[in-house]
């Protein structure tokens, strides 16, 4: 699943970015690779010893909640502006600060003697194939991740997505399949302004945040709506106060 967005709805694809993600796929146990997928060099390889359910729920117990995971070598990720996938490809390996994330969800289920299938529902910033090595390595037999599908990202679900082929005839036929703005910031805190206070906001006059209410958590992201209930603008809470973060046209 991968939202896109388009003319003026790039100006919250930063929001779509944090938000949580659901995957589900395949943990290949007894082989480690370089890069912890299947794409990568076998580094080793060791028998999958026996476990049973019991281990199963007790791993899946271990890894839900807050925790700290180090980034792999072969991201994106930059070390001193260089990807560290390059470095990686040299033969280089530098340290890596651990980031905190977050598992909401996480099921193991066996699906063949070196092969575990699971669902996961994740903050961002979570590496898939780092949980998959992980549990190789609790299990004492290491692992790579097999498989990989993304089945959600915040209200979006695969299950409404479009597949590239249906893309392609609607774009022939000149029918192209958007969601409004509304629809992708829906669950979002929404604050109603009247017309004159949209007006001002609209030109990046911040005094009406100073009326809304406070935040429910410390960087809350709320919508701004106009009277007819167009999203107008969204404020983030920065430093204990309202700050205007995204102003949007009308399109919806």
């Amino acid at each position: 699943l991968l939202p896109l967005c388009l003319g003026e709805a790039t100006k919250i694809a930063q929001f779509l970015l944090v938000e949580r993600k659901q995957y589900c796929g395949t943990i290949r146990l007894g082989i480690e690779t370089d890069t912890l997928d299947a794409t990568g060099r076998i580094l080793r390889q060791a028998p999958v010893p026996a476990y049973g359910q019991e281990v199963l729920r007790g791993l899946e117990r271990q890894f839900r909640g807050t925790c700290w995971q180090t980034p792999p070598m072969y991201s994106a990720l930059k070390h001193r502006g260089v990807p560290l996938y390059k470095l990686a490809r040299r033969g280089i390996e530098v340290e890596r600060a651990p980031r905190q994330i977050v598992i909401e969800e996480l099921t193991l289920t066996p699906v063949g003697p070196d092969t575990l299938a699971f669902f996961l529902s994740c903050s961002k910033g979570t590496y898939v194939r780092s949980l998959a090595a992980d549990i190789g390595r609790m299990l004492g037999c290491g692992a790579h991740l097999a498989t990989l599908r993304r089945t959600a990202v915040g209200p979006f679900t695969v299950d409404d997505a479009i597949p590239f082929a249906l893309l392609g005839e609607s774009l022939q036929r000149g029918t192209f399949p958007l969601l409004s703005v509304a629809q992708a910031l829906s669950h979002y805190r929404a604050f109603s302004l009247s017309e004159a206070a949209a007006a001002r906001l609209r030109h990046g006059q911040q005094e009406v945040l100073r009326t809304l209410p406070a935040a429910r958590h410390p960087h809350e992201v709320v919508r701004l709506l106009a009277p007819d209930g167009t999203v107008i603008a969204l404020a983030a809470q920065q430093d204990g106060k309202w700050q205007l973060v995204r102003v949007l046209e009308t399109l919806q």
